[in-house]
């Protein structure tokens, strides 16, 4: 019998690991569990489907250098948050937000 955790899940394509190492980051600091996984599409596709899947109900799509969080009760295409080439107090910072939606604590500051 396959058990699942509810877990952040994080959907990657052809992914910076340096960026997806500091998302990781963010959300292990706040205590809540995540799982990547590679899949095909466009960041806003990625970011739709790992939210879907989260029984969190909160994912994150990683395309490259580019990085966009979703929750599971919005659009395709209308992330809480998207970057683009961030730094990596942006991604640890995101990951954290990750985790935060799923608490319902405000977020972190994402414009450092």
């Amino acid at each position: 019998m396959v058990v699942n955790k509810p877990t952040i899940m994080i959907y990657v394509r052809e992914p910076d690991e340096d960026l997806l190492r500091e998302v990781c980051a963010g959300i292990e600091e706040e205590g809540v569990l995540y799982q990547v996984q590679a899949h095909e599409g466009d960041l806003d596709s990625l970011a739709y489907e790992a939210a879907k899947e989260s029984m969190l109900g909160s994912g994150i799509g990683i395309h490259g250098a580019r990085l966009a969080m979703q929750m599971q009760r919005l659009p395709r295409g209308k992330n809480v948050f998207e970057l683009d080439a961030p730094s990596f107090g942006q991604c640890r910072n995101l990951g954290a937000n990750s985790a935060r939606a799923v608490k319902k604590l405000p977020f972190k500051e994402i414009s450092l």
